[in-house]
């Protein structure tokens, strides 16, 4: 049975000063006020144009990013590569409005995706259907496309176009390419379109996945009426399934509007129906490929042990393994080590327009029972061995 408690394998590719240096990050995550203050602080600077980026780049950036340009990536890849773990390019640049940046950013994921097609060290693409469409765009799309007047129909069809060459770069190339699960007011929409490409360029293996957040009470019942529909039309499914990332925008949302929350009741719930669909999309590989996007030592255990189960290789290019750049180094790299197939996300783009994501790393670090004392012990112990081995 795959151990995580192995430290020397998990931070072999961390010096001694880039480990004190994640030791005191996370240190500085795992406090609440500070977060806060942090993000206030932060966000202010950028406003009065104070020189704050370099600290920035040097501390929580260089924990959690590959660079600020898809060139900047490579060290960060090679060196994941020489362990064994690939790289899922992240172009984290959010909120962008118009035709011009949403063109901009397609071609950008293009480029993550020839960077694929030129790396066996990096497996897939990613990107967020908001980072190419209007949100409000999306919004309305989601109660169906009927709803679009003239415009918005017509604009409708330009995001399928610029999904579509996404998608077809990535077809072109064999690299699979993951569209990223968002607010639940805007995922059937993007659910619909993942389907629609699915339905051109999944037809021998699954080059386009959609993403299944777990937490919310109705995914595994989705889930279901996926395989039906892929079974009807011979193609296959890509699933990235991870817990999520909306929960308390999505709760108060529901409390706001008065409707029911989508959210599981709890984490119980959401773990229980994580390791509910890895156990049905194994079961049904065949018309399946997975990544279990996860941080939880039990659903990875859980996952070796259902291959083990189902007859499956370790090396089987349908199932992979990921997690985020700078954080549960002790599943990836053990994972990788025992020749599972691994990825980290690696996010990149210009400082400012990637601290979105970077504050939703800390608050995530903040929020999660035992994230930040799991991350900090670990280190601790190889710190502590490291002393010992001298």
């Amino acid at each position: 049975m795959i151990s995580f408690e192995n430290t020397e394998i998990a931070f072999k590719s961390k010096s001694n000063g880039a480990l004190r240096k994640a030791y005191w990050l996370f240190k500085l995550v795992g406090n609440p006020l500070l977060v806060k203050f942090g993000k206030c602080a932060t966000e202010l600077a950028f406003k009065l144009r104070l020189p704050i980026s370099g600290l920035i780049k040097k501390t929580i950036f260089s924990q959690f990013c590959g660079g600020v340009s898809i060139n900047d990536c490579e060290a960060t890849t090679k060196e994941l590569g020489t362990f064994g773990v690939g790289t899922i390019l992240d172009y984290s640049v959010e909120g962008k409005t118009s035709d011009e940046d949403f063109d901009a950013t397609v071609e950008e994921i293009i480029a993550t995706i020839h960077k694929g097609k030129d790396n066996p060290n990096v497996p897939f693409a990613v990107f967020k259907t908001s980072g190419i469409a209007r949100f409000e765009l999306l919004e309305v799309a989601n109660n169906g496309i009927k709803q679009l007047n003239n415009a918005q129909t017509e604009e409708y069809n330009q995001v399928r176009m610029r999904l579509d060459k996404i998608c077809l770069a990535a077809y072109q190339s064999d690299v699979s390419v993951f569209i990223d699960s968002e607010e639940t007011w805007i995922q059937t929409t993007i659910d619909c379109l993942a389907f629609e490409m699915m339905e051109k360029y999944n037809k021998e293996r699954a080059i386009i996945f959609n993403t299944f957040q777990m937490y919310r009470h109705d995914r595994m019942d989705f889930a279901k009426k996926c395989l039906e529909e892929v079974k009807e039309k011979g193609i296959k499914y890509g699933v990235k399934l991870v817990r999520g990332a909306y929960m308390e925008k999505e709760r108060d949302r529901a409390k706001e509007k008065g409707y029911l929350s989508p959210i599981q009741p709890n984490k119980e719930a959401t773990d229980k129906d994580f390791n509910l669909a890895l156990d049905f999309i194994v079961e049904n590989i065949e018309h399946f490929s997975l990544c279990a996007g996860t941080h939880n030592e039990f659903s990875s255990h859980y996952l070796t042990e259902l291959l083990d189960k189902n007859n499956l290789l370790k090396t089987d290019k349908r199932i992979y393994f990921a997690q985020l750049l700078g954080m549960s180094d002790h599943i990836s790299f053990n994972l990788a080590h025992c020749d599972y197939n691994v990825a980290k996300y690696v996010p990149y783009g210009p400082i400012k327009e990637v601290m979105p994501y970077l504050l939703r790393r800390a608050d995530e670090n903040t929020s999660v029972a035992g994230q930040t004392s799991r991350e900090l012990s670990l280190i601790m112990r190889e710190i502590k061995r490291r002393k010992g081995a001298k």
